[in-house]
């Protein structure tokens, strides 16, 4: 186990025993990623709702986690699922509605890349060329076989490149 292991998991261990203060410090050293994840996912108009929502389901469940994986794919998993949960509860239309007044032109034509990609391709590339996470790691989070995730980043890339070429951006 890393030392960063470690330190997650002693911190968690004092969170579920009742330590705020090991919380907050969970919560400083992953909450700026862990929004950045979401916000890219396109959820970015709701990401701070999913994750202090996050948090909250974490800071209950501090005492399940285990130090095997690191906090943040921990973490992130339990984000996943609240992610796909809100995206349930919530019309499609609006959230691209919201999306579209809080982006630049730059950032517009990336989201517009990732917003063709599907769900899995999206998430596939986010994690591991966005946010540096292991196919390994990537692959436990989404609960795809390692070959299929390997796969996807790749035709997500190559995706991507085509795009980027077809805009004149070459």
């Amino acid at each position: 186990m890393a030392a960063r292991n470690d330190e997650d998991l002693a911190l968690s261990r004092r969170a579920a025993a009742g330590d705020s203060a090991a919380f907050a410090a969970l919560v400083e050293k992953h909450e700026r990623p862990l929004r950045a994840f979401l916000a890219r996912m396109g959820a970015a108009e709701i990401a701070d709702d999913i994750a202090q929502e996050a948090f909250l389901k974490a800071w209950r469940a501090a005492g399940q986690y285990d130090g095997i994986a690191r906090y943040s794919t921990w973490l992130t998993s339990i984000a996943w699922r609240c992610r796909l949960d809100e995206l349930r509860r919530r019309p499609r239309a609006l959230l691209d509605q919201d999306a579209d007044h809080a982006e630049n032109h730059a950032g517009a034509e990336v989201r517009d890349m990732l917003d063709r990609l599907s769900e899995n391709e999206r998430a596939s590339l986010v994690l591991c060329d966005g946010h540096g996470w292991t196919h390994h790691e990537a692959a436990e989070l989404l609960g795809l076989p390692l070959g299929t995730l390997k796969s996807t980043v790749g035709r997500a890339k190559s995706k991507c490149r085509k795009m980027w070429s077809e805009a004149g951006n070459d």
